[in-house]
Parts: C-alpha cells; sequence; structure tokens
C-alpha cells in the first residue's frame, strides 16, 4: 500500500512522532549550547567533489534566460563552512540533501542531514556530542536499546574509540606500512589482503583495496557498538586535515551503532591549495571511471584561507531515528518517503 492509505499511516504515524520528538530535542540542546542554526540553499554550484558521490542536476534560468548548470546539494558542508569563514563559530542545521544512487534498506535518495561546526574548538569535542545526541535520542524516543534487525546496542553507553590501522591489525595487515612512501602503496597492501581473506580485483588501486578490506572485515566486526572508528588514513581524508600525531592518517572519525554507519567527522582542512589539489585528483579519478566531472566551488577554496580552525560532523538524522525507534527501514522514518 502507499504511505499515504490512511491505515498505513496510522501504522507508521507514531514512529513519525517520535522523530519529532527527537528533532525538537536535537534542536534545544544545540540552543543550550550556545549554537545558532543556519539554513543553507539546496541548489549549489558544485555538489561536492568525492569521486563516488552521484548528485541530482538541473539548469536554472536567470533573469536573462540564461542557462546555467546547478546541483542539489549532497551536504550543506561548503555553504557552513563559507559561514564559519564569514565569522559564525558554532553553528547546526538540519538540512535536506540529495545522493542519486542510492537505495536499500539504510540508504535514500533524499533524506535529512544533522551537520554541526565548531569554530576553535577540538575535533574530540565532536565525538562527545556524538554520544550526547545519540542519548537524547534514545530519551526522547521513550527507549533504552537501539535496534536495527537483529542488533542491539546501549545508546548511554561511552563509545569505545579504536583507529584504522588497529581495526586492519586484526586481520592480519599493517595498514600505516602502506603509507610510508610519497604515495599509497598498492602493491604492499594487496600482497597483505590474503591475511583477511579478501580477494583484490583486477586493477584495484590503494583505495579500492582498502576499501574491500573495510566493507568485508573491519565493519562487519566492529561489534554492536557504538563505536568511533578514528585516524582514517591520509588518502581517505576528504576534506579533512592530516593528523598532527602521524600525517600517515587523518583527523577523520566515522560512529556506528548497531553496525550503521551514523556520522562522519573531520577536524577541517583550511589549506585551500592542498584541498584543490585533492579535488582535482578525485575529480581526474571520476572522470576516469564515470566520464564525468563537478565543477571546483572557487567560493569553498577562497573562503578556506579565511576560514578558522574548526572541527565539523555529518549525522544522518533519519538513520538516528531509525535506530532509536527499532524501524527496519530509513524510509520508514520518513514523513513522505522519496518517490
Amino acid at each position: 500500500m502507499t504511505w499515504w492509505n490512511r491505515e498505513t499511516h496510522a501504522d507508521r504515524r507514531p514512529v513519525l512522532l517520535a522523530r519529532g520528538r527527537i528533532v525538537s530535542a536535537i534542536r534545544r540542546w544545540f540552543e543550550d549550547q550556545g549554537f545558532t542554526e543556519v539554513d543553507p540553499a539546496c541548489l549549489v554550484t558544485s555538489p561536492g567533489n568525492e569521486t563516488h558521490l552521484h548528485a541530482f542536476e538541473t539548469v536554472a534560468m536567470d533573469e536573462s534566460l540564461t542557462p546555467r548548470t546547478r546541483y542539489l546539494h549532497t551536504s550543506p558542508e561548503f555553504a557552513m563552512k563559507k559561514l564559519l569563514a564569514a565569522g559564525e563559530e558554532k553553528i547546526f542545521t538540519l538540512s535536506r540533501v540529495w545522493r542519486n544512487r542510492e537505495g536499500g534498506p539504510r540508504h535514500a535518495v533524499e533524506f535529512t542531514m544533522l551537520e554541526w561546526y565548531r569554530a576553535n574548538d577540538g575535533y574530540e569535542t565532536l565525538m562527545a556530542d556524538c554520544a550526547t545526541l545519540m542519548r537524547i535520542a534514545a530519551e526522547a524516543a521513550g527507549v533504552t536499546r537501539f535496534r536495527h534487525r537483529d542488533t542491539t546496542c546501549d545508546p548511554f553507553a561511552p563509545p569505545r574509540r579504536t583507529t584504522l590501522a588497529a581495526e586492519f591489525a586484526r586481520h592480519g595487515i599493517d595498514l600505516l606500512s602502506t603509507l610510508d612512501g610519497p604515495t599509497p602503496d598498492a602493491a604492499a597492501l594487496a600482497a597483505q589482503l590474503p591475511n583477511a581473506g579478501v580477494a583484490p580485483g583486477q586493477g584495484d588501486s590503494w583505495s579500492d583495496l582498502f576499501s574491500r578490506v573495510l566493507t568485508a572485515r573491519v565493519e562487519p566486526n566492529l561489534g554492536p557498538g557504538p563505536v568511533i572508528l578514528d585516524a582514517y588514513p591520509s588518502p581517505e581524508a576528504a576534506l579533512a586535515r592530516r593528523s598532527t600525531k602521524d600525517p600517515r592518517t587523518a583527523d577523520r572519525f566515522e560512529l556506528f551503532a548497531c553496525g550503521v554507519e551514523l556520522a562522519n567527522a573531520f577536524g577541517e582542512l583550511t589549506d585551500p591549495a592542498e584541498q584543490r589539489a585533492r579535488f582535482t585528483a578525485d575529480m581526474d579519478l571520476r572522470q576516469q571511471i564515470y566520464g564525468h566531472r563537478y565543477p571546483l566551488d572557487e567560493d569553498l577554496l577562497a573562503a578556506l584561507a579565511q576560514m578558522p580552525p574548526a572541527s565539523g560532523c555529518a549525522l544522518g538524522l533519519d538513520r538516528l531515528v531509525m535506530l532509536a525507534t527499532h524501524a527496519p527501514r530509513l524510509t520508514d522514518v520518513q514523513w513522505t518517503p522519496p518517490a
């Protein structure tokens, strides 16, 4: 039946009301912490420059009827960093975002992103924020456990913190040794894959090999959580700065609960030259794989030079609600699921 069928909606409504309570509680917490809620525009000149990120494209006409290619944003990140450059210090948003080629129980092409930034604040503060937000969601939903399928976890427990290097080592792979040179050593990583019982693909790059082990061995064996998976390798840094503790890694962590990735956080890169080089490399690879590239956001690159040191986190609100309400699918917690 359609979601707007009266009986179907009556069945869905308790979960949707719980979603409303969770959103209200999250807003109150951020406001109590001195954050300002912002509302970034959704139509942008660049949807993001990660290789495997797919956007929705459209054509906007200006007053002279000149067509301009625009995209629905895949994240409010670029706009929020510009606001940090403009002088904002503690900001958050609950923003609709769009990502093409998404589907399955944990994905939808349109969903809500909770994203927040702290200027001049510690990267590790975001870890405490994530723990607090899980507790808030559980309290608002009236539950003591998160659930996804047959997996449960305690949202009130402090997240276990581990690193990518430690988790790869559990499967017989010395990850950081493959990053000792000026470029990632794909051959050295491929030679270690049999230790984890993972087969490389023909022509796999270092990032391809890393992703194979991450998805086949690391993520499925993190336990029910909550878990903070920290210190991503620098080639997987995206918009994160390199770590001062070990430049082979980056200030990037992901939060997992019940085996579900909930959040992705960065100590933000503010070097426009390095960010341009990363974007360009990713778009060159995208061109090679998909025959298409997205433009760079030149305003963002200019803004990075004026942006203060900052940390930011993106958390999938729908996934958080899904775990707190024990809903089996992400679309079950959306008032009007995408068509």
